[in-house]
């Protein structure tokens, strides 16, 4: 008989600064006990990157607009899904050392052993980064 794989954790929050927070949490909070302390740090970290980006470029503004989180194990690592219902697709940018924004995705592409922007099927687009299980050396 095959393996049954866990249920994704999903949440849905809208797109408004106080819930990066919120969303962090959340997905702090779905670890099993024992990943916390290796994953916790770096998945919270990438979880208000991702989250950031969404509510700041995806989203339109008119206050009706929410930010999706799927988070699941496979493969050895948790992979961590943030939609919103924009159509831009996130680049990674090369902001001088004086400029204020633009390091998000440096940050991604830095703790995530993979990530990628992908089309959603009916409206918007995700950002999908993974983590190893294991303790980085």
């Amino acid at each position: 008989m095959p393996e049954i794989p866990l249920v994704p954790a999903h949440w849905r929050f809208p797109a408004h600064p106080a819930s990066v927070r919120r969303a962090r949490q959340a997905v702090a909070q779905s670890l099993p006990e024992l990943l916390r302390p290796r994953l916790g740090g770096d998945l919270g970290l990438l979880t208000s990157e991702l989250v950031t980006n969404a509510i700041r470029h995806g989203a339109c503004g008119d206050g009706e607009d929410l930010v999706e989180i799927v988070l699941w194990p496979a493969d050895g690592h948790y992979w961590l899904a943030v939609s919103d219902p924009g159509t831009g697709k996130p680049v990674l940018a090369h902001p001088t050392a004086d400029s204020e924004s633009g390091r998000g995705l440096i940050l991604v592409e830095s703790l995530a052993t993979a990530w990628t922007v992908r089309p959603r099927p009916t409206r918007g687009t995700s950002v999908i980064a993974g983590l190893p299980f294991h303790q980085r050396t």
